[in-house]
């Protein structure tokens, strides 16, 4: 699967080691795990402030829970300072009314590290908020693609390999002596950049560890807490039983109507028919009997995760196949830039203090056929009234008067014979600073329409499209403007 950096994928340049996420260093002789540490960031506290930040004060827009709002703790897309895409999810203060507490319990999870995990990354415990910090996961939840699929039914494979990913995590857990998983269930698993899927580490964190606190949303609880009020490890074992009948089933079905058709010899009619001719009978049946196995009613009948493992392991038939492929999906690959000019890297970071100083230094020394000053040809009172307009909005702009640059800026154009690339992108900056980032990726455009290759129009679309949550695309200007950097760089060489 390679370096799960790109999971959270982050544009940093080379020679800024100040701006590089801590990380756990790796075991040379650790293999996968190494590798794992090496590339996800350490376990930290944030401050609130940074993560209001990350998620624009907690905006409704950046919220990422199926549920929206309505959810019990609700999740968010962030983006850190260092350009690092996280999930933030907020818990109440009642649920976790000792913040020692929280955080201690955050950081013992946050050392439980898996390739087939939403590793947890950070927390924050100041005032009232409790906050979790993890990889971003931006393909969706399981119960999106196998209940609430657009354009194909997750495939048969796919399903395989999420039960064998899942087994490998809750392994993991166990062996780490994390071994209580709260709410088990096709919300907790999530798809990472290639496909993949991963257990959400938010299911480790309860604020009791054997299991005598305990919420759920789910309609299949186990039946020893519907008895006792308690969880015990098994219970994750028969959590893991309801989703393997979501993945054989295509539906929520209930597991007590599940073992009535086993039970009468009718174990294929639980089967999806979208898979229909996916899936050998002989493969379903094992899979199902493996279900049967995981809801029994004792908990001491149920199997553990070691024979989840070897029960699901010999099922898989195509693991040469990268999951995307499987799934239909584009696989969402970033490559940070070589090179980043100071701009391109202010951009990155979202410092608009250091874009607006950049754009004063730089002023039109890019426009074609002029050093500092707009050219024209003949000297008009109409040419005398837009050096008069240009020069207004310049000193609102250089006095962050932005609304003045707007409208001054919007008058030039509306005079100007040829349009300037610097006068698009001094009023897209404008309308930043003025929460309007429509507007002002709109300027950028005009801007790059202006100068085909310009970085600053590329870098300031960016910024733009990171205001707008759009961060695939604003990763992808991004990029294109350090190739056109880079470009200009070698032809100054030649």
């Amino acid at each position: 699967m390679g370096c799960l950096q790109s999971k959270t994928a982050h544009f940093l340049s080379p020679d800024e080691p100040s701006s590089q996420p801590d990380t756990i260093k790796p075991d040379p002789g650790n293999g996968d795990q190494a590798e794992l540490e090496h590339c996800v960031p350490a376990f930290k506290e944030y401050g609130l402030n940074e993560l209001m930040k990350a998620t624009n004060g907690f905006s409704s827009g950046y919220i990422v829970s199926e549920s929206g709002e309505k959810a019990p703790n609700v999740v968010y897309r962030g983006k850190l300072d260092n350009n690092l895409l996280v999930a933030v999810k907020r818990l109440s203060k009642q649920s976790w009314p000792d913040f020692q507490q929280f955080v201690a319990e955050a950081a013992g999870v946050g050392k439980v590290r898996h390739k087939r995990m939403v590793n947890l990354i950070g927390c924050c415990a100041e005032g009232d908020e409790r906050l979790l910090v993890a990889e971003y996961m931006p393909n969706d939840t399981l119960s999106k693609h196998l209940f609430h699929w657009d354009k194909k039914p997750l495939p048969w494979e796919m399903r395989v390999r999420v039960a064998y990913n899942i087994a490998l995590a809750l392994d993991h857990c166990s062996a780490e002596d994390r071994k209580i998983y709260h709410d088990l269930n096709a919300y907790r698993i999530l798809f990472d950049e290639d496909g993949d899927p991963c257990l959400s580490s938010f299911g480790l964190m309860k604020n009791s560890r054997d299991g005598k606190s305990y919420s759920t949303n789910l309609a299949y609880t186990p039946p020893e807490f519907l008895r006792t009020g308690r969880v015990i490890p098994e219970s994750v074992i028969y959590s893991y039983g309801t989703v393997l009948l979501g993945l054989l089933s295509g539906k929520h079905i209930p597991p007590s109507h599940a073992l009535d058709l086993i039970r009468g010899k009718s174990v294929l009619l639980l089967m999806d028919s979208s898979l229909e001719g996916q899936y050998s009978n002989d493969d379903a049946t094992k899979l199902i009997e493996l279900a049967s196995k995981c809801l029994q009613s004792e908990a001491k009948d149920r199997p553990d995760t070691r024979f989840l493992l070897a029960a699901v392991a010999p099922l898989q038939k195509q693991k040469e196949v990268a999951s995307h492929i499987l799934m239909g999906i584009t696989k969402s690959t970033v490559t940070p830039p070589t090179m980043l000019s100071p701009l391109g890297k202010a951009c990155a970071r979202m410092d608009l203090t250091a874009v607006h100083e950049i754009l004063l230094k730089t002023g039109y020394k890019d426009e074609e056929g002029a050093e500092n000053e707009l050219s024209f040809q003949e000297w008009t009172q109409q040419v005398q009234d837009m050096l008069n307009t240009k020069k207004f909005g310049d000193i609102a702009f250089r006095d962050k008067d932005f609304k003045s640059a707007i409208e001054y800026y919007s008058k030039l154009v509306g005079m100007m014979a040829v349009p300037s690339a610097t006068v698009f992108a001094r009023r897209a900056f404008s309308y930043l600073m003025n929460l309007q980032a429509e507007l002002a990726l709109r300027d950028a455009m005009q801007a790059q329409v202006c100068i085909a290759e310009w970085p600053t129009a590329f870098y300031l679309q960016s910024l733009a499209l990171s205001k707008l949550g759009m961060e695939t695309d604003a990763q992808d200007m991004l990029n294109d403007g350090a190739a056109f950097e880079a470009k200009r760089q070698n032809s100054w060489r030649v």
